[in-house]
């Protein structure tokens, strides 16, 4: 089973992105950025225990994820960067399309998306 390259895992990226990114907050999520020099961008999305028990976690997750997926699916999404999406406690029992409006209102903020 090969590794998809597109999602960030490393402790070491990870803490490059705390230290060295660019923060945005915004109503449900908060965005991490940082260029990353390669020909695509790689991605991640957290949720903390301050969201809620495991199942409210995993659908935060979920959201963020298919938020994601539909704007990466309209090709306005840039290449060459470190993504990190993490959710607010805000974001319990909130719609996908609120969330997806959540993440393009930080990435506009962020200079990722025109």
């Amino acid at each position: 089973m090969a590794l998809r390259p597109e999602i960030l895992r490393n402790k070491r990226d990870f803490d490059r992105l705390y230290k060295k990114g660019r923060s945005i907050g915004d109503r449900y999520v908060v965005l991490f950025t940082i260029p990353n020099g390669l020909p695509y961008s790689r991605r991640a999305f957290l949720a903390s225990k301050k969201v809620g028990k495991a199942v409210a976690r995993n659908r935060a997750r979920r959201l963020m994820k298919e938020s994601f997926r539909l704007m990466m699916k309209e090709g306005i999404l840039p290449e060459g960067f470190d993504i990190l999406f993490i959710a607010r406690s805000t974001i319990a029992g909130k719609k996908r399309q609120d969330v997806e409006a959540s993440m393009r209102k930080a990435l506009i903020k962020g200079k990722i998306l025109k």
